[in-house]
């Protein structure tokens, strides 16, 4: 038990510091450039403000283990669109013009696996949430 949650507490902190670095790089560079690239590839402008607000808030929260199922399931979806919308037509491993999805499926890989077991070692997540039971509801 103690090796699996210290497994989960490796990729809940790996996953949180680099969609945290994502989120914070996305507005400390003009969120505006990230609502206009959002919008050239088809999608709403307002959806910048989101992903980056989950990837930045989302990362803190893993890092510290509050919520981490519901954040987890959230960087899951961005993952997946990510790649659906804009990965995949580079391949697995890109096409030498832009990086292939290999990384966005390891980062879905991470996501699904907190989001269905969870993360409670040096998490806060128990500390709010009293037993097992109420975690798995909350998420």
């Amino acid at each position: 038990m103690f090796k699996a949650e210290l497994g989960a507490l490796v990729l809940r902190l790996t996953l949180g510091i680099i969609f945290f670095i994502h989120g914070l790089v996305k507005f400390q560079g003009g969120i505006e450039n990230i609502v206009g690239w959002f919008e050239s590839i088809g999608l709403p402008g307002f959806m910048a403000f989101a992903v980056a607000g989950i990837e930045l808030v989302g990362g803190i929260a893993l890092i510290i283990g509050l919520g981490t199922r519901i954040v987890s399931a959230l960087i899951g979806i961005i993952m997946i669109g990510a790649t659906l919308k804009v990965k995949m037509a580079a391949g697995l491993l890109g096409n030498g013009q832009m990086a292939g999805y290999e990384l966005d499926l390891a980062f879905l890989a991470m996501a699904i696996y907190l989001a269905i077991n969870g993360s409670k070692f040096l998490s806060v997540d128990p500390l709010i949430f009293k037993n097992d039971s109420q975690v798995s509801k909350a998420a």
